[in-house]
């Protein structure tokens, strides 16, 4: 499959590339920890935040008093998502590397402005982590939901790369005796932790005891 647009065209290690909307949405989907590159009176920012898919949109939100949404909206945005499976260790340290798996979305960012829709791009976030969870907490008001931003990007402009795989040692290399291969790494969820002011009996829902990434 081609690239959507030339400036999402992986140049560099290409044959890493995939276009399609299968790898791109598994990537997104797993991963819920984005980072947002904008430009802001002139000067380029980065900031994390957390993003889901909804078809062929990705969606983030924060407060309306977020500089990083305000300078968002309606504006060139560039949206990254990437994920460690792994170090790969080879037997130079030119050939060091990382199993990994990353998407780069860019495109015009807009806001959802109509408040029913917005309620809802907010539960289907909440439901996708955690489902059940959005009809057993206090309704949102109308106050808290005027507070609050959500922007939506379009995944017309958007490119995965992936790394699998063991090193790709210089061939007289494999001869040495050094040891090479991957250590793999993992986004792990542990126990967990009540709030110290939990009313008394209370057990997490199965969403919380279950709850998982990627």
């Amino acid at each position: 499959m081609d690239a959507p647009s030339e400036r999402t065209r992986v140049k560099r290690m290409n044959k890493r590339a995939a276009y399609d909307a299968e790898t791109v949405h598994g990537i997104l989907d797993a991963m819920p920890i984005c980072n947002v590159g904008y430009v802001f009176d002139g000067a380029p920012y980065v900031t994390p935040t957390l993003q889901w898919r909804e078809g062929d949109h990705v969606y983030w939100h924060g407060s309306s008093a977020s500089r990083m949404l305000e300078a968002c909206t309606e504006a060139e945005v560039c949206l990254t998502v990437s994920i460690i499976d792994g170090f790969v260790m080879a037997r130079s340290a030119y050939n060091h590397s990382c199993n990994y798996r990353s998407v780069m979305v860019m495109g015009t960012a807009h806001k959802v402005t109509d408040a029913a829709e917005k309620e809802m791009r907010l539960k289907n976030f909440t439901e996708g982590l955690w489902p059940g969870r959005w009809d057993m907490l206090r309704k949102m008001t109308a106050q808290e939901l005027k507070a609050t931003t959500v922007l939506k990007l379009s995944l017309a402009e958007a490119s995965a790369k992936v790394r699998t795989g063991a090193p790709g040692d210089d061939e007289a290399d494999y001869a040495l005796p050094i040891w090479a291969g991957v250590i793999p790494v993992r986004m792990e969820v542990l126990k967990p932790v009540d709030d110290p002011r939990l009313i008394t009996g209370l057990t997490p829902p199965a969403h919380i005891t279950d709850f998982k990434i990627g």
